[in-house]
């Protein structure tokens, strides 16, 4: 890396309850910057929730300066308007970072999993008590958080990764 430390922005989508968490990093040490949800509510239409998750990722963006980004990537849903929604989510978060010239890297959930518990099954709840211990936070953060703190963490473990262990090589 370049720079002495990074500043990743993590962001776990939902239509409802987007997490964001953002983390600065340099060599072995982490610290959470900022984290928390975006939270719409049942009763706003779907355009204002997208117009919500868009402004309030920019204004983190503006506020905090990331290097970069890292989205939980797609996942296979049974229900295909479930599928459509989150897809919104999702392309109006990257269209946010875009926006704001970040980079932006997808993790599949098995693979966040997998870097911050070390199994790719692991529960919700491992997932959040292994942030609190990886960023050495006072309390678990809400659900959303955690999930996007550890997107966050996740980027960060494979920045550091040679090239070809990254590809699958090694």
């Amino acid at each position: 890396m370049a720079k002495e430390s990074i500043i990743i922005l993590g962001i776990d989508t939902s239509l409802r309850s987007t997490g964001v968490g953002i983390i600065e990093a340099r060599g072995q040490d982490m610290r959470a910057v900022a984290y928390g949800r975006i939270h719409n509510k049942p009763s706003e239409p779907h355009s204002q929730c997208l117009k919500n998750i868009f402004n309030s990722i920019t204004d983190l963006i503006e506020e905090h300066h990331p290097d970069c980004a890292a989205i939980e990537g797609a996942f296979f849903a049974k229900n295909a308007k479930t599928a459509m929604v989150l897809g919104q989510a999702r392309g109006t978060a990257i269209t946010a970072c875009a926006r704001q010239g970040l980079d932006i890297t997808e993790h599949s959930p098995r693979r966040v999993k997998q870097a911050i518990v070390g199994t790719g099954t692991a529960q919700k709840d491992q997932v959040a008590k292994m942030v609190v211990r990886l960023l050495n936070l006072d309390d678990q953060p809400q659900e959303d958080a955690a999930d996007a703190l550890a997107i966050a963490i996740c980027h960060y473990h494979q920045l550091a990764l040679p090239e070809d262990l990254q590809a699958g090589r090694i």
